[in-house]
């Protein structure tokens, strides 16, 4: 994630921040510009129908001239968003809000509070996915896009089974607000015997399960997708049933990045993918602190630290074997630094070869789709054994 810089005075100002802590003017994230910015009142206005829209209309600090936005109505009304919506867009919801199919039922007690928390991880998924140039398209609008239900459980206790399951089916990602719930959620993570459970990763993980349909389905990567991560062929609800029975197999840290990654190719595609968005996410906010920890090998040997800056970028690289050689001295300090706290890893995994080899054809599939290089990524594939 990176910093950004408040227009009005300077300040180091943050993702989620809605007001600068030093000069105290309004911010928004700006989708269009991929920024968060100071923003300055422009005016009253109205919608097309004549209704007032919420908070008026606003302009980045300093620029008097620019383009008007409003706040998205989840912003100015529900206080749960930080985005801005272009003036001119008929959508009454930022990017990111216009995906909910579902919200809780508000008027529940602790519900509103669950649902901003889901909401937040929400939005940092979503920056990355733009970031990363991948389609980011509302089901209710396009058939073919992305649609969010965050449900409550009418009986939270997760041990009774039978309520709402997080998971994703023909691009609707379904998540359990109980997850936001630290205590519910550490459970969960104790009972299943999960190293790493949080909101985010399970945005992450079902975000896969949406551009594997995407990206992967019926395309030229398909068959490269078996070859890789195996034959999703094969019977899923069975699959899971043996792997929650019986438990993966003896060798699975040899060949997947977690356990649950060896239940079937769809969820070691879901498990890698997540890995992938973890590991970028983390690089791009070590950058923007200026962090870069003796990388050994590849473009990242060439580069390393700079001047105490890091000039790597994460997002933009066409190198994987640079995004893993960045990353892995990068996890095993903040492992240390989190154990010398007295805290459990940061990234309790082990990236094994063949782990980073399906790291990397994640990453040619999306670099794939994003600069619409057809022969490139391919052509890697046929003649190597990297991917």
């Amino acid at each position: 994630m990176q910093l950004f810089e408040c227009e009005s005075c300077g300040s180091v100002i943050y993702f989620d921040n809605t007001y600068c802590n030093r000069c105290g003017y309004r911010l928004g994230f700006l989708p269009d510009r991929l920024e968060l910015s100071a923003l300055e009142m422009a005016g009253d206005a109205l919608y097309s129908s004549g209704e007032p829209i919420p908070g008026g209309l606003w302009r980045v600090a300093g620029e008097p001239d620019g383009p008007l936005y409003r706040q998205c109505r989840h912003y100015a009304v529900d206080a749960v968003c930080n985005w801005m919506v272009r003036h001119d867009d008929p959508e009454g919801y930022c990017r990111a809000c216009r995906l909910n199919r579902t919200i809780p039922d508000l008027s529940v007690p602790g519900n509103a509070r669950l649902w901003e928390r889901m909401e937040t991880e929400k939005r940092r998924l979503v920056y990355s996915l733009l970031r990363l140039g991948l389609p980011v398209v509302s089901k209710q609008t396009d058939s073919a896009g992305v649609a969010f239900d965050f449900l409550a459980d009418p009986n939270p206790d997760f041990h009774e089974g039978g309520g709402v399951v997080t998971g994703h089916a023909n691009g609707v990602i379904t998540l359990n607000i109980a997850e936001a719930d630290p205590s519910v959620r550490e459970s969960m993570r104790e009972a299943m015997a999960e190293p790493y459970r949080t909101i985010l990763g399970h945005f992450r993980h079902e975000s896969a399960h949406y551009y594997w349909d995407r990206l992967i389905r019926g395309t030229r990567w398909h068959e490269y997708f078996r070859n890789r991560f195996g034959d999703e062929r094969i019977a899923y609800d069975e699959a899971l049933r043996r792997h929650y029975e019986n438990g993966p197999p003896s060798d699975w840290q040899d060949h997947f990045v977690s356990a649950y990654a060896s239940s079937h190719p769809w969820e070691d595609w879901a498990e890698t993918w997540a890995h992938y968005l973890h590991i970028v996410d983390a690089l791009d906010t070590a950058a923007a602190y200026g962090m870069d920890v003796a990388p050994s090998v590849g473009e990242a040997a060439r580069l390393g630290p700079q001047g105490g800056q890091s000039h790597f970028d994460a997002y933009a690289t066409d190198d994987p074997d640079a995004l893993v050689a960045h990353w892995l001295p990068l996890a095993a300090a903040l492992n240390s630094l989190n154990r010398s706290m007295g805290h459990a890893h940061v990234y309790p995994f082990v990236l094994t070869p063949e782990a980073i080899s399906k790291l990397g054809f994640v990453h040619r599939v999306i670099q794939d789709f994003r600069t619409g290089n057809r022969s490139a990524g391919e052509r890697e594939l046929l003649h190597t054994h990297r991917v």
